[in-house]
C-alpha cells in the first residue's frame, strides 16, 4: 500500500556538496540561478551562504554537515518539508560525518524524494516537466510498521 505526498509546484529544494564539490555545485547553480529562483532553497552551512551570496535570493541554512546540518535535512525530508535533494558528494574523499551522509541518502530514499549526487542528474531534474508542476509523489504507507506491537520479555 503507498501513500501520496503532495509536491506543490514551488519546491522545496536541498543543496548539499561536500568541500572538494562546492565549487561544482556553486557553477551549477549559478547556471540554473533563474529556475532556481522560483523555489525554496535550503542548504547546510557554509553552503548555503555561498549560495545566497552568489544568486542573491534567500536559503534556509541549517548546520554545516559534520555538526549536524545533514541530520536536520534528513529531518525535514521525514517531516516532508523538502522535496527533493542535490548532494554533489565526494565519492574519492573519506569524509569524517560519513554515517551522517548515508544516513540523509537513506532518509531520501525511505521517501522517495528525487536525489541528484551529480551535475548530469542535477541537469535531468531540474530540466524535467515536472519542475514547475504539482506532482504526487508515492510512498509506502509505514503506518502497519509503526503500530507495530513490540514484546517486552
Amino acid at each position: 500500500m503507498n501513500k501520496t505526498i503532495h509536491m506543490s509546484e514551488k519546491k522545496n529544494i536541498a543543496l548539499v556538496a561536500h568541500d572538494n564539490k562546492k565549487r561544482d555545485l556553486l557553477e551549477w547553480i549559478k547556471y540554473n540561478k533563474a529556475l532556481l529562483a522560483k523555489h525554496n532553497l535550503f542548504a547546510t552551512g557554509t553552503t548555503g551562504g555561498a549560495i545566497s551570496e552568489l544568486i542573491g535570493v534567500p536559503v534556509t541554512r541549517f548546520q554545516s554537515g559534520p555538526l549536524g546540518g545533514d541530520q536536520q535535512i534528513g529531518a525535514k525530508i521525514a517531516s516532508f518539508e523538502i522535496d527533493f535533494m542535490i548532494f554533489f558528494w565526494d565519492p574519492l574523499e573519506p569524509q569524517p560525518h560519513d554515517s551522517d551522509v548515508k544516513a540523509l541518502l537513506r532518509m531520501a530514499v525511505v521517501w522517495n524524494i528525487p536525489i541528484a549526487s551529480n551535475r548530469a542528474s542535477a541537469d535531468f531534474i531540474i530540466s524535467s516537466s515536472l519542475m514547475d508542476e504539482e506532482y504526487d509523489r508515492q510512498i509506502p504507507d509505514y503506518e502497519t510498521y509503526q503500530k507495530r506491537k513490540i514484546k517486552w520479555d
